[in-house]
């Protein structure tokens, strides 16, 4: 028999109130990816926290690559979790690839939320005619065959990389530690289905409120489709942070939770 949804995404509330704030992890990482933020959140709101299957301490029982084969996949698993818990107009926070399935999933069922806050969000990473996406097609190649090569040399090298902080080694070294910790085979997956996905034509159709996250030096996500994102969602607005690197919730903390508090409150 298959478990709940929120058994299958290890989900956990904290906190009380009125608005609920879920946090929604990028690939590579956990709920534990948010632990500058949530406590802090939790003081004023209720907050969930849960692991897509494949991370943290999600039932890997419940993965399979037939199952999951688009973010939509994962929008779903969203979507049955808010279902579960009888959770209306939350305010859902998604890093990296979590961003795209708050969208998706936002359209799917609008009532279901009240705004969406983009962090580090792409509707595509490889570039195209007039568009910056920040991967070449031979780059894509080459982090694939890297990572079929010697998984966790690779994860050790990109780490340092994507949270791009070289005075803070400590966030490179947790960052590796969790990519470490994702079966290979699950990770390899999902970085085809994240950065070979193309979400721009869904932008448009987005009715929440969002306000779009944008790191000034990301090497996974350039500045120009932070402004990509709020110009092509109907009801959009872009904040740039003092930031850098692909994960600002871990390298400019009290920015990001300013940003969540602030939005969350907001008419």
């Amino acid at each position: 028999m298959p478990l709940a949804p929120s058994q299958q995404n290890n989900a956990r509330l904290l906190g009380a109130g009125e608005t609920t704030i879920v946090l929604a992890h990028g690939f590579g990482t956990d709920q534990t990816a948010w632990r500058n933020q949530a406590q802090v959140l939790a003081e004023r709101h209720r907050v969930l926290l849960f692991d897509h299957v494949g991370a943290g301490r999600s039932d890997l029982s419940a993965y399979s690559p037939r199952r999951y084969q688009s973010l939509r996949s994962y929008a779903i698993d969203v979507l049955n979790l808010l279902e579960e818990l009888a959770l209306e107009d939350v305010v859902f926070v998604g890093h990296s690839m979590s961003g795209m399935i708050g969208l998706l999933a936002a359209i799917e069922e609008p009532g279901r939320f009240c705004k969406l806050i983009l962090l580090g969000a792409s509707p595509r990473y490889l570039d195209d005619e007039g568009y910056e996406g920040g991967f070449k097609r031979a780059d894509l190649d080459g982090l694939y065959e890297a990572m079929q090569t010697n998984y966790h040399a690779w994860a050790s090298g990109f780490a340092p990389i994507v949270t791009g902080n070289p005075d803070k080694p400590d966030l490179a070294r947790e960052f590796s530690a969790t990519l470490a910790a994702l079966r290979p085979d699950i990770a390899l997956t999902v970085a085809h289905i994240i950065f070979e996905s193309d979400h721009r034509k869904d932008l448009p159709k987005l009715e929440v409120p969002t306000l779009v996250l944008q790191s000034q030096a990301d090497v996974a996500v350039p500045m120009s489709v932070g402004g990509y994102l709020a110009r092509h969602m109907p009801r959009a607005e872009l904040q740039i942070l003092n930031a850098t690197g692909h994960l600002p919730h871990w390298s400019a903390p009290e920015q990001v939770t300013s940003a969540i508090l602030s939005f969350a409150a907001s008419a």
